[in-house]
Order: C-alpha cells, then sequence, then structure tokens
C-alpha cells in the first residue's frame, strides 16, 4: 500500500470518508447474474455519493465485492486446471508498472505459498479498460493480476481462509521491507469472496473491469460502494470494498482503538494460529484509512475463530449499560466483552460478510442512514438510502431501517 505523509493540512491519521454503501443478498443462498447486476445498478444510483477529483472522470473510489464466482473461473482460467470450489483460493492483486517489481513479487508469493503448504496453479491478468479513465486515475493505475492458488494438506474452509491469510500477511510484510510504497496491494484473497475496485466512478467500475461484463459471474451475496473521501486523498487502494466490509462514516476513536490493539499484540496467543501469529502481527497496517483498520482487526479475530456478528457486536456494541429494556443476559454478554475490547466508536454505517453470512450494523446513535427491504421472491436490498434499486411496489414484502445500534444479518 502506498504511504502517505503529513504535508500542509492534511495528516494521514485523520483518514475519514462519508460514502455511498450498498447490499443485495439472496435469503435462500441462490447464485445469481441477476443480483450482481442489481448491486452494479445500486453503486450507479449511489453515484452523487461519491466523490470526483478536479477532473470529472477520476473517481475517489468504487468497488464490488462478490462470492467468489466458480463457473466463471473454470471458463476463463484455461492455461491451469482449477479443483472444485472451495478447494481453491483466488488473490486479487495490485502490482506496480515497472516489470522488474512485479517479478519480484510473484516470485515471493509463490514461494511463500509452497512454503505453507499451499499449492500455486497459475496467475491471470485481469482484463482492464482504462478508456474512460481520467488523468489522475491513469496515471496512478496499478497492473492487476489474480494469483490461483489451491489447498493441499490443509482442510477446507476455516483453516484455508487462515492459511490463505498468513500466505498475505507474509508476502506484505516481506514486500514491505524491500520495496516500501512501490504501490503493491492485496485486494482480496480468499476462497470464497474476491473484490473489483480501483479508483473509479461507479460507472466506470463495470467499463474498466470488463470481468463484471460476463454474464456467467453468479453470486448470492453482492456489496458496493461509492466512496466520497472527505478531508483525505483517493488511492487506488483505499477505495471499498475493504476484504470483510464497505463503511459509511467516521471512526472518532480511531487512534485510542488502533494504540490498544497494538499494545494487546505482545500478549496475544491463539491455538488456531499457533507459531504462525508472528506471521501476521501486526494486526493494524498504520497506513491504512479508519475502515480499513477496522476491517484488520475484524479480520484477524474472523480469522481467530470469532463469528463475524459477534466481532461486529464487539467492536459496535448496543449501548448496553443502563439499557432498562435489555436483558441481563445480553447485558452480560456486552459487558464480558467489553473487558476484550473497547468500542470503535463514531457514526458509522457498515455492511459485513464472510462470504457466507452478509449483514449491516449502525452506530449507537444512528448518524449513518442505512435503508432496507425484503421481497417476495426472496431478496433482501440495503442502501445508504431508501429507492437505490427501483423495485415494483408489489414485490416487496416488507422495509425497515436500520435501528441505531442494531443490527440486520442474513445467514
Amino acid at each position: 500500500m502506498k504511504k502517505l505523509f503529513k504535508q500542509g493540512l492534511y495528516d494521514p491519521a485523520f483518514e475519514h470518508d462519508a460514502c455511498g454503501i450498498g447490499m443485495v443478498a439472496s435469503i435462500k443462498g441462490e447464485k445469481s447474474n441477476k443480483l450482481l447486476r442489481q448491486s452494479l445498478t445500486i453503486l450507479k444510483n449511489l453515484a452523487h455519493r461519491g466523490g470526483i477529483g478536479s477532473e470529472p472522470n477520476s473517481g475517489d473510489g468504487a468497488g464490488v465485492m462478490m462470492q467468489l464466482p466458480h463457473a466463471f473461473f473454470k471458463k476463463c482460467c484455461s492455461s491451469f486446471t482449477l479443483p472444485d470450489a472451495g478447494d481453491y483460493g483466488v488473490g486479487m492483486i495490485f502490482l506496480p508498472q515497472d516489470n522488474e517489481l512485479q517479478k519480484d513479487i510473484v516470485s515471493k508469493f509463490e514461494k511463500a505459498a509452497a512454503s505453507i503448504g499451499v499449492k500455486p496453479l497459475g496467475w491471470r491478468d485481469v482484463p482492464v479498460d482504462p478508456s474512460s479513465l481520467g488523468k489522475t486515475s491513469s496515471q496512478s493505475m496499478p497492473c492487476v493480476k489474480q494469483f490461483f492458488v489451491a489447498r493441499e494438506d490443509i482442510a477446507a474452509g476455516m483453516p484455508f481462509e487462515r492459511a490463505l491469510y498468513i500466505l498475505r500477511r507474509s508476502v506484505e510484510k516481506e514486500v514491505q521491507a524491500a520495496h516500501s510504497d512501490c504501490g503493491f496491494y492485496v485486494v482480496s484473497f480468499s476462497a470464497s469472496t474476491i473484490i473489483y475496485k480501483g479508483m473509479l466512478t461507479p460507472e466506470q467500475v463495470e467499463l474498466f473491469y470488463t470481468d463484471l461484463s460476463d454474464s456467467s459471474l453468479e453470486t448470492a451475496i453482492a456489496l458496493v460502494h461509492s466512496r466520497f473521501s472527505t478531508n483525505t486523498f483517493p488511492s487506488w487502494e483505499r477505495a471499498h470494498p475493504n476484504r470483510h466490509l464497505i463503511h459509511n462514516g467516521e471512526i472518532n476513536t480511531l487512534c485510542g482503538n488502533v494504540n490498544f490493539m497494538k499494545s494487546r499484540e505482545s500478549m496475544l496467543q491463539s491455538a488456531v494460529f499457533g507459531d504462525d501469529l508472528q506471521k501476521v502481527l501486526p494486526v493494524i497496517n498504520p497506513d491504512g484509512s479508519d475502515s480499513a483498520m477496522f476491517d484488520n482487526v475484524v479480520e484477524f479475530l474472523y480469522l481467530s475463530g470469532m463469528p463475524i456478528e459477534r466481532v461486529m457486536m464487539m467492536m459496535i456494541p448496543e449501548p448496553w449499560e443502563h439499557h432498562e429494556g435489555m436483558s441481563p443476559e445480553k447485558q452480560a454478554f456486552y459487558e464480558f466483552q467489553s473487558c476484550m475490547m473497547e468500542p470503535w466508536d463514531g457514526p458509522v454505517a457498515m455492511c459485513f460478510t464472510d462470504g457466507k453470512r452478509v449483514g449491516a450494523v449502525l452506530d449507537r446513535n444512528g448518524l449513518r442512514p442505512a435503508r432496507y427491504l425484503e421481497t417476495t421472491d426472496g431478496f433482501v436490498v440495503l442502501a445508504s438510502e431508501t429507492g437505490a434499486l427501483d423495485i415494483p411496489q408489489e414485490k416487496i414484502l416488507r422495509k425497515e431501517r436500520l435501528h441505531p445500534g442494531r443490527m440486520l444479518l442474513i445467514d
């Protein structure tokens, strides 16, 4: 990730953004291309919530997260054979344009994969069309590649996801030490989800990533984000989605949260990471935005074995103290979690997913809007505002707003 330095009135310690978020999910878990198309429509309809630079075709950032499209990759990866879905992972990677740096980073990935028992399958050049990009975004555009790896002696599911996390963090640390600030960034690396994003406007996402126009891309979950980088600089890596979430708002307690997390690292122990724990520390990348740092912690806790909805309840808890309407059992739950971590507080609305469950949470004051509806054909649609997707009235089963301090969760 490109490091930003303090200059003039800008300080990277105060990286915040105010954005448009959207989510579409099939309650029945049925994958379809229609769902992806709906999410991209929401993204375009949230364009007014995103920012642009002095050029109207250089955006603050936009992107989409979806479940790994197995049928699509089986079709387009002709140079190597893919195993069954769930038995391979895909890294979506921003690489520097320098060919020698690219070769070195590719070599580091392949060596690191072999060292942890993950089999490298091959690389794919992600087809892109930069013709719609403005000068600012095109000049900083990375080379986009996908790295495919298969599990060998590692169990499918969480153990494999954890191995991919260890692989990614090992390479990130190695590249940072050798080529600091070279423009390298791992967008996503998972066996369950993949992210297409960049320093784009919402309209440019599908134009730039030609993959997204393919009808064989199917998913049951899609998260979209249109970024407005308020007091910050836009960049390719700072675009959302992050690896587990999209975010609208500001985390005002960030400095304390980050310092507390650093202070815990010397005491961390993990039965599932074992001796590999040191390979993934530090948990937080200090060059990320507030939401990226939040995402770092979510990812670490989730891969340590904590369900993602519990992670979100710990980091953004309900106002449980002196809550007369809350059960004693639930108050005890929040009190116990408060001993492990302080709240990441501020006006925030977030959508999150682990590839199977998807949800949304609002801060305790409800200062960032989020509306959702359920359709008669089994879809849930959530966005920063109502009307982000045109759905006939007769197909709406119910509609609601996300309430302060509450969570919407779909398994």
